[in-house]
């Protein structure tokens, strides 16, 4: 009895398991063997047998080239290439000479293929906004590619009226009402905001009217009076109002100028308003104020830049009434006729259209020539 409790448990155990008869079978060595054995086997494989399809099976079809039936790819193939470029732009000696741009209204011959709105590659620009107008590297601008020619008024010297229509592209079929019923000479302006400026914009110059832009700028009371997305406003930097201006510029090209809308504030503010100039002059793109505001710095900024300017005198519809109309059409006779020129302002309605429509009509016989509004803009 005290030899068993002193004895140890593991030779007790063992002692217990050759009496019963039972051997415990080492299973979990056997597998670790096994799977040695097996991952062995396979890097023993990878390495001795070379077999880059890895087991798969493979079938080497054979592919019947066509490239010999074509004559003149093996022609071209079986002989140097030679690129002849012009001697006159690209010199022996090295030097590039600058290419001819096309002058306004010529651009097809040219081989300058106008975009949807009739905007030229040479004096377009794309940036992350969209294209947008540029002055050409010979100096070509939009203003001069893009604007009406006056004919003869201008240099017979005469009273001259120059109408603006505002507020064209946002109703489409008013748009193009208005394009049908207004005479060539007419200026018309297009809001950014359009959805059909497409079909709007490529009409009125298919039918030979000349097209501005007009930029929201902000006025005194905004936002309670808000001229629409991505208006320009005072204290903003630089940088972010440029960006605005660019997505504005973006929305339709072939427009010679630009005219604000609203903007009083914005106009009145020199440090605002000179980036926005600097860019109008860099790009060649002329400027109208629509007179709407005394403090307006424009027209200084406009020469210190280089940007052809002038400035409307007459709202016409103001009171959208057709007597009100007239009466404004008269008093812009009688300017022309003290000035020797004058521009009036008027807005697509319908009732202005029609009302401005049949006072063209006997404008000649008043000895006042209509002319477009670059005609008037230094």
């Amino acid at each position: 009895m005290a030899n068993d409790l002193s004895t140890p448990l593991t030779g007790r155990k063992r002692r217990n398991e050759a009496r019963s008869g039972r051997f415990h079978f080492p299973l979990a060595r056997l597998l670790f063997v096994l799977i040695f054995l097996i991952i062995g086997g396979v890097a023993l494989r990878l390495f001795l047998v070379e077999d880059p399809d890895g087991g798969r099976p493979s079938q080497d079809v054979a592919i019947t080239s066509t490239r010999d039936n074509n004559t003149v790819a093996n022609s071209a193939q079986s002989r140097p290439a030679t690129i002849t470029a012009d001697p006159q732009q690209f010199p022996a000696d090295g030097s590039i000479v600058a290419v001819p741009q096309p002058a306004p209204g010529a651009g097809t011959a040219l081989g300058q293929v106008p975009d949807r709105f009739g905007a030229l590659p040479d004096l377009s620009e794309e940036t992350s906004a969209g294209t947008i107008p540029r002055m050409s590297g010979t100096g070509l601008t939009p203003f001069a590619a893009y604007r009406r020619p006056a004919g003869s008024a201008v240099a017979a010297g005469g009273p001259m009226i120059a109408i603006v229509v505002t507020g064209l592209g946002i109703n489409e079929q008013g748009s193009l009402d208005a394009i049908d019923q207004l005479p060539d000479e007419v200026t018309l302006a297009f809001a950014p905001y359009g959805r059909s400026l497409e079909n709007t914009v490529a009409a009125a110059r298919t039918a030979g009217h000349e097209v501005m832009l007009e930029v929201p700028l902000e006025p005194f009371d905004y936002p309670q009076n808000d001229p629409g997305p991505h208006t320009i406003l005072t204290g903003e930097a630089p940088r972010d109002n440029l960006e605005k201006l660019f997505w504005l510029m973006a929305r339709f090209g072939g427009y010679f100028g630009v005219i604000n809308n609203m903007g009083a504030r914005f106009t009145a503010s020199a440090a605002d308003l000179a980036p926005i100039m600097e860019e109008f002059g860099a790009r060649g793109l002329g400027y109208l104020d629509d007179g709407s505001s005394n403090r307006s710095v424009a027209q200084q900024l406009a020469g210190a830049n280089r940007v052809p300017f002038n400035r409307a005198s007459t709202m016409i519809d103001a009171n959208p009434a057709r007597a009100s109309i007239l009466s404004a059409l008269a008093s812009l006779e009688a300017q022309a006729l003290e000035s020797g020129s004058a521009i009036g302002i008027v807005s697509a309605l319908p009732i202005s259209v029609q009302a401005v429509s049949d006072w063209t009509r006997e404008l000649d016989a008043k000895g006042i020539a209509l002319v477009p509004v670059s005609a008037l803009m230094q």
